[in-house]
């Protein structure tokens, strides 16, 4: 056993090296994992909530709890608006400040204090400039980033998942299991995967779990083909006959000793399965069949960007961060590829 651990370790630590070596790859990976770092921490980089407010020689921490307008001189019990007017003028008059994040816009707040008309262009106050309703186009792309890469990592996850089990199910019985499985993934792949996504999506209400389980039933079936051709292969193997001899059981053999090396097969397509993920749900977004408006949406700013030529700033902020997204992820992709390539390892 401890052989094992160790050859595994040491096979880890080969392929981690390769992956390195390709300084494109390796930074790429730094990059955006930085940035889904930051993406996490969005409500303390990008929120209408004040960290701390003082009132009255009380201190309050709106970001981590509702405080009504009420707590705040207010004459109604509803949830303060710390960019009311009358609320800041009520903590002003007792003494008070507040601490806000460095940008002090949610995804989804208006800017009703704009002196010119929207979409505005950029400024001190919006970094990025606003869109058409108002709202910052820097926090929607925190939120937004945050949102895409939550659900695209999900989305590969679980297809990733489902796609082996498939594979390695048809690879290693093969014969008429093989025969049947693979004509019904022809009839369900050549359906267009788009279109059935928009109608079913018209039909019931898109909610971010709803909206998954859609996705999920026509990219579970990325990996099956790399999968089930490995499975092919290995079954005819000298130890898995070996195996079989000795009375290990199927289940045993699929995981323990075919299953790793079809696993490894199958790492070098997950970054791409990722980014087509992303694609896919911008597309729905841009549309309009994709999240509901409550959700931050990438798609949604490409729409923004469209209905709004006279706002170049919208169109250029979210080509350069969808396209700088795609190529590290795309960069990352090549780079494990690559470090898996045994070719490339032996030079």
């Amino acid at each position: 056993m401890r052989n094992n651990k160790t050859a595994a370790g040491g096979a880890f630590h080969r392929h981690w090296r390769a992956f390195c070596r390709n300084r494109r790859a390796f930074w790429s990976l730094l990059i955006l994992s930085g940035i889904f770092a930051l993406t996490l921490l969005a409500e303390t980089l990008a929120n209408d909530q004040p960290y701390l407010v003082k009132y009255q020689n009380n201190y309050y921490f709106p970001l981590f709890k509702t405080y009504n307008e009420t707590a705040f001189g207010g004459d109604f019990p509803t949830p303060a608006d710390y960019r009311d007017p009358y609320i800041r003028g009520q903590i002003a008059q007792s003494g008070g400040f507040m601490v806000f994040p460095p940008l002090p816009f949610s995804f989804n707040t208006v800017d009703y204090e704009l002196d010119k008309p929207t979409p505005a262009a950029p400024s001190w106050t919006h970094w990025l400039g606003t869109d058409d309703e108002g709202r910052d186009i820097l926090a929607r792309i925190i939120y937004g980033l945050r949102l895409s890469i939550v659900f695209a990592a999900l989305l590969t996850a679980a297809s990733s998942v489902l796609g082996i089990a498939a594979g390695a199910v048809q690879g290693y019985f093969g014969g008429k299991t093989d025969l049947i499985m693979q004509r019904l993934l022809e009839i369900w792949d050549s359906l267009p995967q788009l279109f059935v996504l928009i109608i079913i999506a018209s039909i019931f209400k898109p909610t971010f779990w709803s909206l998954f389980l859609i996705m999920l039933a026509f990219t579970w079936m990325s990996l099956t083909g790399v999968v089930r051709a490995e499975f092919l292969r290995a079954r005819n193997f000298e130890f898995v006959k070996a195996a079989h001899a000795l009375g290990v059981s199927n289940l045993r053999i699929i995981f323990r000793h075919i299953l790793p090396n079809a696993v490894v097969a199958g790492l070098t397509y997950i970054p791409f399965i990722m980014a087509e993920a992303v694609v896919a749900l911008t597309a729905l977004d841009f549309l309009g069949f994709g999240l509901p408006q409550d959700y931050p949406s990438l798609g949604d700013l490409v729409r923004q960007g469209k209905d709004n030529l006279q706002a170049p700033w919208i169109g250029i902020s979210i080509f350069s961060v969808l396209s700088g997204f795609l190529t590290m992820l795309i960069f990352i992709g090549e780079g494990v590829r690559d470090a898996f390539d045994t070719r490339r390892m032996q030079k």
